[in-house]
């Protein structure tokens, strides 16, 4: 009887994968990451893995026959398609090659923010009260055979200045009387200038409206002045027109000088008549 013999048939070992390299995210983007991932590589005693991309190193592993490292695109990587390279520092230990793409990403968007606009505050305009223009003091004589008036001089610290002068400077604004001493019962007009043009003219007295009239267009005016009554003494006239202008009269009541005449015929008359009966009686004695 035979002993059964096992035959060994020896197989021949499979085929080694070759080396191989491969990067991810594709495409990466210039100065972001990538990892880098290898296989197929012989594994050798102090040797090291050397990645690089457009022969420029970017990352470095240990040997072993495959794996994966992180590494960063250079910043300045131009777009498009790059060689990516990992090799032992043994090329015996095995090397191989990809492509990597390559984005680069836009410029940061630059936002100018406009300066605020500032609104300048609205400023009202002052209120301006209208000027108020007084006339000097006037010390005025009745003719002769009346009683005189003088007034007393007002406190008021403007210059007198005459009509004449007024006149001459209607932009002032002044009020000017025809009369600067009536008697009851007298015409007098007022007459102005300085208003504005158009303006109603109401001329006022003792609180009273003694006249009204419109400026034409050089605001000027003219008017007469009707008391309903006065009493003797020194009175305002006001013309209020948007400005208020001033001007005074002086009232007086003459007295008559008759009384006085008469009285002193009649006291000449008993001299005479006296000196007469004095005559006589010396014209006897001496008969």
């Amino acid at each position: 009887m035979m002993a059964g013999v096992t035959v060994l048939v020896a197989t021949p070992a499979s085929a080694q994968q070759p080396p191989s390299v491969t990067a991810a995210p594709q495409p990466a983007t210039a100065g972001g990451p990538v990892t880098i991932s290898w296989g197929g590589f012989v594994t050798c005693r102090a040797v090291s893995i050397i990645f690089t991309l457009d022969g420029a190193q970017i990352a470095t592993a240990g040997s072993a026959s495959s794996g994966s490292v992180g590494a960063t695109v250079p910043a300045g990587t131009t777009a498009g398609s790059h060689k990516l390279e990992a090799r032992s520092t043994n090329t015996k230990c095995g090397s191989a090659g990809t492509a990597l793409r390559v984005v680069v990403p836009p410029p940061p968007v630059t936002t100018t923010t406009k300066p605020p606009v500032t609104v300048p505050p609205v400023t009202n305009p002052p209120v301006t009260n209208p000027p108020v223009t007084t006339r000097p003091p006037v010390v005025t004589t009745t003719t002769p055979g009346t009683t005189t008036t003088t007034t007393t001089p007002s406190s008021s610290s403007e210059t007198p200045s005459s009509s004449t002068d007024a006149l001459t400077n209607p932009d002032d604004g002044v009020l000017i009387l025809d009369k600067e001493n009536i008697q009851p019962g007298d015409d007098l007009t007022a007459t102005g200038t300085g208003c504005p043009k158009g303006a109603n003219v109401t001329l006022k007295s003792l609180g009273q409206d003694v006249g009204k009239t419109t400026a034409d267009e050089n605001g000027t005016f003219r008017s007469p002045v009707k008391f309903a009554s006065i009493e003797p003494g020194r009175h305002k006239v006001r013309a209020e027109c948007g400005i208020v202008l001033v001007g005074n009269v002086d009232v007086t009541l003459s007295s008559s000088s008759g009384g006085t005449t008469s009285t002193l015929v009649v006291l000449l008359f008993f001299l005479l008549v006296g000196a007469a009966m004095l005559r006589r009686q010396f014209s006897g004695l001496r008969r």
